[in-house]
């Protein structure tokens, strides 16, 4: 029976995916399902997006690659006319409908009609239906092509339209549009018609930004931007009341032999007095006086305010106590009394007063001055909402690693604002996690480590220095200074790390799409409490060794100690972890002339000894840094957008220089310690870039990244920080690799962490929509680590010059996503394209299949 059952499904299935598969389904037999648009200018086919943006119906959406309208074929699997089909199928057979009611009852019988009438709506919803041509939405095509290059001066556009019906396949047709341009209209003579003597001024003396120009060809762009242009001008000069309303202009093209002769109009401003039209010249307003209340609401109105203050001119209310410094208001607030009204000043008051997070989205208004005798005056009223005294988050979540199999965390923060009545913002943050881990010695509990950490950063909205930084650094740019300290510790994971960190931050904004970030002080301390269980945990270097004295033991060479081996499960003979080890590398570093190990294995020690020195030591990171960021991107819906950033880090050179003139002693490798600790002394720098186009309409997007990263030790320290340190592969990098499974260079990732102090990492991602919230992707990535400049000597690890980039790893693959709205989840696969780990001449597609291919599951976009 369940066999059967199992046929029947699959040859349902079957049938249903086939009838869906006939694109043209649901087409009427007097119809044409759209195929493809083409638009023929002056005899040549036409690929400017923002032509083909001009046309109303487009062709059924398919999956890139695979050419298939999956949205078509999903609609066509509902059925049109479900409900009759119900009823058809009810009433089929004699006492159908009162054998199921006798067995479900009634109000089942009807759910289940319900049902199934739902199940095909929501197929329709999840489809596209086809489309069809449309005579009338060809015709507006037409005229929306030929609108777009009159808009760009061709005047005399002329264009057919013609549907050809496709002779191989039934009910499909593609849609050409011709177009005739002819000569096009250029600019000739400007003049100006302005009513207002002020408004005549202040064109006269920004006339030449104008966007329009004498022989230039005509473009109604140019017009708008104009228009936009003087609005913004006169606003900004003290024109309360105007608009870009006012702004007309008149194009004279009779008889001028292809050339147009544009008239500015500007008049005066128009009053209503009751049923009657008064026309007045323009003149500039002044803010007289600026009123400022702190606790605005809507239950609050019609209240007498309880308290006041006067500062700089500004009067400061509030319905309750006064809550706030006077200075920390008025240095977010850009309209100033006393001076001439300014649209941009209630913009960027807007701006700074959202930047202290301490207010909702102000509301500003303006009335005219009652006392003011000439009528120039205003008074302006800021009504500021404040948020929530304080706001608490708790969040939970799962994860595992290469270290934890399994673990269990969750995090919490406390935001505190207005803490000091200056609209400073105190932070504090908590996380922990519990996980169980095979590393974790001889604790048996399945949970048997922790983490745990906490930080604090308090913010104000101002520059803490010594001197006013306002003349350089005013407060449209909305300075900020934010001082941050966290704690951080783990047991049982890896070398059970403590970590303390302190940041002193100045950051402010230049321009809307531009940011500076400058870390004052950068330090950051980090103590490994359990250094004995690194080759439990960096078990590759610990294979690595075991294997040398293996073969050493075998060789029956008499140089290794016994005491140091114990027999394993298997028979063989194993360096105890942590004494043997420690005691075979040490006898090889103390006198390595008594091993009778060869060049390769000499190097192999040498490096494990090297890197457990480098990775168990205990680091003191006193840095500085500065980061630049531009950013074009509006908001989260922007699909078209660039970001361009770079940073610059400096470390251990005030401790050095303190060092230095203090006479402090060094070690044996002439290396400064503080507090007992070696600072690490080095310079970084790293640049990314990253660039998004929206095509083809709707989330069609190509987006690339590219970055780069070099940080060079000098003076006490031979190497940079592991926590400082490049790493390559992973769900938001390399994604053919695993995290930390790429590299150094041509190495061929013999660590399990693998890491170096030079990255070069490059991105292409081609992102689509396969159906509603599911979203596809096709991506190549490239990219790697290497060692440069530092105390690394193995060659296929190290970056010597350009022929190293042959050494580039390169992964492609595809992704699927699902788009919930405010966060997307991602699921990549990465195929090795190139692996640089093997040898020239077969790196190419040798381990392009699914069994070395990688799973990656992200929160977001990669970039």
């Amino acid at each position: 029976m369940q066999t059967s059952f199992t046929k029947i499904s699959l040859i349902l299935g079957t049938a249903l995916l086939i009838a869906s598969c006939n694109a043209v389904k649901n087409v009427p037999d007097d119809k044409f399902l759209l195929t493809e648009n083409t638009i023929i200018v002056d005899g040549e086919e036409e690929t400017d997006a923002g032509v083909l943006s001009q046309i109303v119906q487009r062709p059924n959406t398919k999956v890139p690659l695979f050419g298939i309208p999956m949205g078509l074929y999903i609609y066509n699997l509902a059925d049109q006319k479900a409900d009759s089909t119900y009823y058809k199928w009810l009433h089929k057979k004699p006492k159908r409908e009162e054998r199921l009611i006798n067995f479900i009852s009634k109000k089942q019988v009807d759910e289940l009609g319900n049902s199934y009438v739902g199940f095909n709506e929501w197929l329709k919803k999840s489809g596209d239906a086809p489309v069809i041509i449309d005579e009338a939405k060809t015709n507006k095509s037409l005229q929306r092509i030929k609108s777009w290059y009159s808009k760009k001066g061709w005047f005399n556009t002329e264009g057919s339209s013609k549907v050809t019906a496709n002779e191989n396949k039934e009910k499909r047709a593609s849609v050409e549009y011709r177009i005739t341009k002819h000569q096009p209209y250029f600019v000739d003579s400007i003049q100006k018609s302005i009513s207002s003597p002020v408004v005549d001024s202040i064109f006269k003396a920004t006339k030449n930004q104008s966007f329009l120009k004498e022989g230039k060809q005509y473009a109604a762009t140019d017009f708008e931007n104009e228009r936009n242009r003087i609005n913004i001008q006169l606003r900004n000069s003290g024109l309360y009341y105007f608009d870009r309303d006012y702004i007309s202009f008149e194009a004279d093209t009779v008889k001028t032999n292809h050339k147009a002769n544009i008239t500015y109009i500007i008049p005066d401003r128009k009053i209503e007095v009751g049923d009657t039209v008064e026309t007045k010249p323009f003149q500039v307003h002044k803010v007289n006086e600026v009123k400022i209340i702190t606790d605005y609401t809507f239950a609050n109105q019609g209240r007498k305010f309880q308290d006041s203050v006067k500062f700089k001119g500004y009067t400061i209310y509030s319905y309750g106590k006064m809550r706030y410094r006077p200075r920390a208001i008025t240095d977010a607030v850009a309209i100033s009394p006393n001076r001439i009204f300014k649209d941009v000043d209630r913009n960027l008051t807007y701006n700074q007063v959202s930047d202290l997070r301490i207010f909702k989205y102000p509301n500003i208004s303006y009335q005219e001055d009652p006392r003011d005798t000439i009528g120039n005056g205003l008074i302006s009223t800021i009504f500021l909402t404040p948020r929530k005294k304080a706001t608490l988050d708790v969040s939970f979540d799962t994860y595992t690693s290469t270290i934890q199999q399994v673990g269990v965390g969750f995090s919490g923060s406390l935001l505190l604002r207005n803490i000091f009545r200056g609209a400073e913002i105190l932070q504090i943050s908590g996380s922990g996690s519990v996980g169980s881990s095979k590393d974790a010695g001889d604790n048996e509990s399945f949970f048997n480590t922790t983490e745990v950490g906490i930080d604090a950063k308090l913010s104000f909205p101002r520059f803490l220095f010594p001197i006013n930084t306002t003349r350089y650094i005013p407060k449209y740019m909305s300075p900020r200074t934010n001082i941050s300290t966290g704690f951080s510790a783990q047991n049982n994971i890896g070398l059970d790390r403590q970590n303390l960190s302190f940041i002193f931050n100045y950051e402010w904004k230049p321009k809307k799409i531009r940011t500076n970030s400058f870390d004052l002080f950068n330090v950051q301390y980090v103590r490994n409490l359990n250094t004995n269980n690194f080759f439990n945990v960096y078990q590759n270097s610990f294979d690595q060794v075991n294997d040398i004295a293996q073969d050493l033991e075998t060789a029956d060479t008499g140089s290794i100690n016994p005491d140091y081996y114990f027999i394993n499960d298997d028979g063989d003979l194993e360096l105890e972890i942590p004494t043997g080890i420690d005691s075979f590398l040490n006898d090889f570093d103390t006198d390595g002339t008594s091993f009778n190990t060869n060049s390769d294995q000499a190097d192999i020690l040498s490096s494990v000894i090297e890197r457990q020195l480098r990775l168990t030591e205990d680091n003191l990171i006193f840095a500085s840094n500065f980061v630049w960021t531009r950013d074009t991107r509006e908001n989260i819906f922007d699909k078209s957008f660039s970001r361009f950033r770079w940073k610059i880090e400096s470390a251990g050179n005030l401790l050095s220089n303190i060092a230095s003139i203090a006479s402090l002693e060094q070690n044996d490798d002439d290396e400064y310690r503080t507090f007992g600790v070696v600072f690490s002394q080095y310079g970084k720098f790293e640049s990314e870039y990253i660039k998004h186009w929206q095509i083809f309409g709707g989330d069609n997007v190509f987006a690339i990244r590219a970055f780069g990263g070099i940080a060079i030790p000098y003076g006490n320290s031979e190497s940079i920080p592991f926590t400082r340190s490049y790493f390559a592969g992973g769900a938001n990098d390399n994604r053919g690799w695993r995290p930390y499974d790429l590299g150094p260079g041509s190495s061929g990732s013999v660590f399990d962490f693998n890491e170096a102090n030079f990255k070069l990492a490059f991105n292409a991602e081609y992102r689509f929509t396969i159906l509603g919230a599911f979203k596809g992707a096709l991506f190549v990535d490239a990219g790697n680590i290497w060692n440069a400049l530092d105390n690394v000597t193995d060659e296929a690890s190290r970056f010597s010059g350009l022929s190293d980039l042959n050494e580039l790893a390169v992964a492609s693959g595809l992704g699927l996503r699902y788009d919930f709205g405010f966060f997307v989840f991602r699921l990549d696969t990465g195929f090795k394209t190139h692996n640089p780990a093997l040898t020239e001449g077969s790196r190419w597609f040798k381990e392009y299949n699914f069994s070395n291919a990688v799973y990656n599951i992200g929160i977001n976009y990669p970039f």
